[in-house]
């Protein structure tokens, strides 16, 4: 199976899985280039997978739905204005034209319901976990989004991260603020700075390389729990409070 990212808006990135002539699109905010990547390519949509409702990542559905009757899985207890199938924690989606099936994961804190799909060593996260960082907080809670990386990273280490946004340079920037003697994270900056001056993008980034670079993960470190300390005194108490802290922090950096 291959699976490529199409660009859209400033930032986005929808990721089309792709086996033979058939594709599956994940989190499609805009139909107008995935529609023009199916038709250069010859490929039929067989199947849209939805992690979360924000109109950067649903707002191409609806174009989509009018050219391809297609099965579109999304999050349970949401209220969307498309027909789909609502998936949650331990569903299994197959799609069979890909040969493939994905694991439905709850991963909350985003927003409230947000879901991921893992198979095949490929980890579809949404808004969850980016390269070197993770979404801020809507409607979820950070206790849900701490919960949810926890749990993200128990998934093995050559997990392929495919997110939705390309931000990882800035995440990097941040990172590098509060864990500035981290070597693996001097190397990432470096290697991640030279593609994006090539025009690629840095994703899909591995699990093993986040969970040694991206200081969401890495709350338990020396390094993440003194810089927490130094924004937040109170952060001195465990991992969770940690996170907390520099979540806190890195929305107004």
């Amino acid at each position: 199976m291959k699976i490529v990212p199409v660009r859209a808006f400033r930032d986005n990135y929808i990721w089309l899985l792709t086996q033979g002539h058939y594709s599956v699109v994940v989190d499609p905010g805009d139909a107008a280039p995935v529609l023009a990547h199916l038709q250069r390519h010859a490929l039929s949509l067989c199947g849209i997978l939805i992690t979360h409702h924000h109109a950067d990542h649903i707002g191409g559905v609806g174009m989509l739905l009018a050219n391809y009757r297609v099965p579109v899985y999304a999050p349970h207890h949401e209220n969307f204005s498309f027909p789909y199938q609502a998936v949650g924690e331990g569903d299994i989606v197959d799609l069979s034209e890909l040969e493939t099936a994905l694991q439905v994961l709850d991963v909350p804190g985003h927003t409230a319901r947000h879901v991921a799909y893992y198979g095949g060593n490929s980890l579809f996260c949404g808004d969850t976990l980016f390269g070197c960082g993770c979404g801020r907080i809507f409607d979820g809670s950070c206790r849900q989004l701490y919960r949810s990386l926890q749990k993200l990273a128990t998934l093995p280490d050559q997990t392929g991260i495919y997110c939705a946004h390309e931000y990882t340079l800035a995440n990097l920037r941040f990172a590098r603020m509060i864990d500035p003697d981290n070597a693996a994270l001097k190397a990432r900056e470096s290697a991640d700075s030279a593609r994006i001056a090539q025009g690629l993008p840095t994703l899909p980034s591995t699990l093993g390389l986040e969970k040694s670079t991206n200081p969401f993960l890495r709350c338990g470190s020396a390094a993440i729990r003194q810089a927490a300390r130094t924004f937040d005194p109170n952060a001195a108490g465990n991992e969770e409070a940690a996170f907390c802290a520099i979540r806190k922090l890195k929305n107004s950096y």
